[in-house]
């Protein structure tokens, strides 16, 4: 699973996605949900259980619910239109934006899938709850961002449709890919608890 979130995630940060979506914030968007609801759940899959899991080594540093507030923060405060705005013109924003949003997708999703198996259950329900409060996150700012009325974003480049069009189509981006890639990660992770809670 390694080599498949390391081929998604440069993919994502290479792909010429700008002259495949129809908008400048689409493809945008689609790059932020490659790295954080595709690539991070591999990365993530690929190292929990092994000898290179960081949750076995350090449990303190990986509780599932306040690193789920450390990534709601981020993923907050880089779609405020000013710093959304930073991430987009300059080199150094680009690389904090895309750098804060892997670092912050890969603890969260190793949080909630690391760990020894015989000290686990626990971190998995905590891990549940921080997916499924990560799911309700991305779900309202997708929402919010789809449906605001009128373009937040200064979002500049070759483009068929309009600014509103295309932050509505980023929007709904956020939605099928982030909201239901965290939703499906806990109602997974809620099975594998079942299962345990009966063997």
């Amino acid at each position: 699973m390694l080599p498949l979130g390391l081929l998604v995630l440069a993919a994502a940060w290479a792909a010429p996605l700008a002259d495949v979506l129809p908008g400048p914030f689409a493809a945008h968007m689609t790059m932020h949900m490659g790295v954080v609801a595709v690539a991070a759940p591999m990365l993530a899959l690929g190292v929990a259980g092994t000898p290179f899991d960081p949750v076995r080594r350090a449990p303190r540093w990986f509780a599932p619910v306040p690193v789920s507030f450390v990534e709601l923060v981020l993923v907050w405060g880089w779609h405020a239109p000013a710093l959304h705005q930073v991430a987009r013109q300059t080199a150094l924003g680009f690389a904090l934006e895309q750098g804060s949003f892997l670092a912050s997708g890969v603890w969260l999703w190793v949080s909630a899938l690391g760990g020894d198996d015989h000290r686990s259950a626990n971190r998995r329900g905590l891990g549940v709850v921080a997916l499924l409060l990560t799911s309700m996150h991305m779900t309202l700012l997708g929402a919010l961002v789809a449906l605001a009325p009128r373009p937040l974003y200064a979002c500049h480049g070759a483009s068929s449709i309009t600014p509103l069009e295309d932050q509505q189509i980023g929007g709904a981006i956020m939605l099928a890919v982030g909201a239901v890639s965290y939703l499906a990660g806990g109602v997974a992770l809620s099975a594998r608890l079942v299962r345990e809670a009966r063997a």
